[in-house]
């Protein structure tokens, strides 16, 4: 007879084992934006980059992100052979999931006649139709394509920030091998004496979760370049998604960036210069 008053286990058994004949095994159906797709698995052929688009088109379609990003994308053609926005925006999604990093990396995929269909597109774009559609977001609408970029990341982040969390702000160098624009030869301690260009980013400490990154001509890595950006940042958040406290390492250890900070009524933490009136203040402390 069973005893009512035993305790009962927090969590339930683990899950069984599951043989060869197990549903999983199985091919099964996606939901994608082009329609519902028959997946399954093949144990002897190689693994793709693109393998798991499936799942992740699926996902696009549940969540909406794919498609609000393309139909909010400011772009203003009114040629009757340009581009749609789906496709341009998707074969640049495609090229990224596939790790491309040039241009003309996503010619590669132009012959795929699966991955632009899980997505609704109708083509995979050259690399000179990409060029020329992200240079007329940059060089046409540069205030309504920041908006556009600057909304989707704030929209996947909104949530997250009301917890309690740091924000930590930092600059990074990255040389430029050849000719590109902004390129200057300024500070650069990997390969000094070449061009770079220089990022500010702004994240959340320990998850790494970037919020927003501006790239800069390489002579503008000094962290005065950077402070624009961040406190723009800072206003466009409410009172409950403001950080605990910033974190940053010398070069924002500045009067400028700690009185825009107090102003803001917000926590910092930043290391000072070891400078001679720093030692001398220190002295005195220790006194």
């Amino acid at each position: 007879m069973e005893n009512k008053n035993s305790p009962k286990a927090p969590h339930p058994e683990g899950e069984l084992y599951l043989s060869d004949s197990s549903p999983v095994n199985q091919p099964f159906c996606t939901e994608t934006l082009g329609g519902r797709y028959q997946v399954s698995w093949d144990e002897d052929s190689a693994t793709t980059p693109l393998g798991q688009l499936a799942f992740f088109a699926e996902f696009l379609k549940a969540s909406g992100l794919f498609c609000s990003l393309h139909e909010t994308a400011p772009f203003h053609r009114t040629s009757p052979n340009a581009p749609k926005n789906v496709d341009v925006i998707g074969s640049l999604v495609l090229s990224i999931l596939s790790g491309h990093c040039r241009y003309a990396h996503a010619n590669g995929l132009r012959f795929d006649g699966v991955a632009p269909k899980l997505l609704g597109m109708s083509r995979v774009l050259s690399e000179d139709s990409l060029r020329r559609g992200m240079q007329h977001l940059s060089t046409t609408h540069v205030k309504a394509t920041q908006q556009w970029i600057g909304g989707h990341l704030a929209a996947c982040t909104k949530d997250l920030l009301e917890l309690e969390w740091v924000l930590d702000i930092d600059s990074s160098i990255k040389p430029i091998y050849g000719k590109g624009e902004g390129a200057d030869i300024s500070y650069n301690p990997h390969k000094k004496g070449r061009p770079s260009h220089v990022y500010h980013s702004y994240f959340v400490a320990h998850a790494r979760l970037l919020l927003d990154t501006e790239l800069q001509r390489g002579s503008d890595h000094s962290a005065k370049h950077g402070l624009p950006g961040l406190f723009t940042l800072l206003d466009g958040m409410s009172t409950e998604q403001l950080p605990k406290m910033i974190r940053g390492d010398c070069a924002y250890g500045s009067e400028a960036t700690m009185l825009q900070c107090e102003q803001r009524k917000l926590d910092y933490l930043f290391r000072l210069r070891s400078t001679k009136k720093v030692k001398n203040l220190l002295s005195e402390l220790e006194h």
